[in-house]
């Protein structure tokens, strides 16, 4: 008589944040799974505590898993799957140290990035929020000829900083709106794409910001882009111009930007992302000549959903014994 095989036991899955039902119901149906029912980000004791004891770990933006968290890395540790395209609250060099593999879900956000970019690029110049506020208020007193007036954006140029996936999906929707399409990036695009989207290439970023209308920043955070558009590249751009940012907060020197938008140096800007999230800095919260959003350029059902299913793909390519499709080294962003 042959003796049954034991079950082998299902590996342990800790989620730092609550994921769409559906991808949550999924994990718990192939994982023994931990979920986070409240949403509160984690701290860093439970951070470690997860660490300790979970054989995947399944985080988001908001959790940084940094050298003081992996240093207390159980044995069963090995797979940290990001929720998320960016895994700059990832030591990804650490974890690689531990043999711990990390994956992202690349691709998934870049037309709902795109979108909220353009978005931005279309309210900033023509005070959207600003006119909101006022109606809302109760300081409209009726249509006049020049009350309100902003800028239009067609024919204006726009630079574009990161022409990877998102900076050319901005590309493609922003020359449908009739701007121009420069871009600089660490390496130069394809021809055809560049040919596709009729972009000029600035081998010098301070060249670029010089002459731009409009900037928008689409690259991501690495130690190389902190602080990129520093305080000196942000005096470079004109005083009508206007920076948009739906990457990440930490690429400008925030306080450099705030003093030019102050004095008017820059005409207005778009952000997204803030340096220290979730803190805005409350001297912008007192300018009109910006618009701010609470981090949703990948705010859309759609592109939750399919970052999750990635990251059940990583998890289960993974577990069943092959490199995920998704893997992040060191030194790859």
């Amino acid at each position: 008589m042959v003796s049954a095989k034991p079950r082998q036991r299902k590996p342990l899955l800790i989620v730092t944040r609550k994921l769409p039902e559906v991808i949550e119901t999924r994990m718990m149906e192939l994982f023994d799974t931990r979920l986070n029912t409240d949403d509160h980000p984690f701290s860093h004791a439970e951070l470690i505590e997860a660490v300790k004891v979970a054989d995947v770990l399944t985080p988001t933006v908001t959790d940084r898993i940094d050298g003081s968290v992996l240093s207390h890395a159980g044995p069963n540790l090995r797979l940290i799957a990001n929720f998320g395209t960016g895994v700059d609250h990832i030591d990804v060099a650490a974890a690689h140290a531990r043999g711990i593999t990390v994956t992202n879900t690349p691709g998934v956000l870049t037309e709902d990035t795109a979108d909220m970019t353009m978005a931005l690029i279309l309210a900033v110049p023509r005070r959207l929020t600003e006119g909101e506020r006022r109606l809302r208020d109760h300081q409209w007193q009726g249509w006049s000829p020049t009350w309100m007036l902003g800028h239009r954006i067609w024919g204006k140029r726009l630079g574009i900083l990161g022409m990877g996936r998102i900076g050319q999906a901005v590309a493609r929707r922003a020359k449908a709106f009739g701007l121009s399409i420069h871009y600089h990036n660490r390496r130069r695009v394809d021809a055809a794409i560049e040919k596709e989207l009729d972009a000029t290439y600035w081998e010098s970023l301070d060249q670029m910001l010089a002459r731009m209308d409009i900037i928008s920043i689409n690259c991501p955070h690495t130690p190389a882009t902190y602080h990129l558009l520093s305080a000196r590249r942000l005096e470079l751009i004109q005083s009508k111009a206007y920076v948009v940012n739906t990457a990440r907060g930490e690429v400008i020197d925030e306080n450099a930007l705030i003093r030019l938008l102050r004095r008017k140096s820059l005409a207005g800007a778009g952000l997204d992302v803030f340096e220290n999230e979730p803190a805005v800095n409350p001297k912008l919260l007192e300018l009109d000549n910006v618009v701010l959003l609470p981090h949703m350029g990948s705010a859309t059902i759609e592109g939750r959903i399919d970052m999750g299913e990635k990251v059940l793909i990583n998890i289960k390519t993974f577990t069943d014994g092959h490199t995920p499709p998704d893997r992040v080294l060191p030194g790859m962003v």
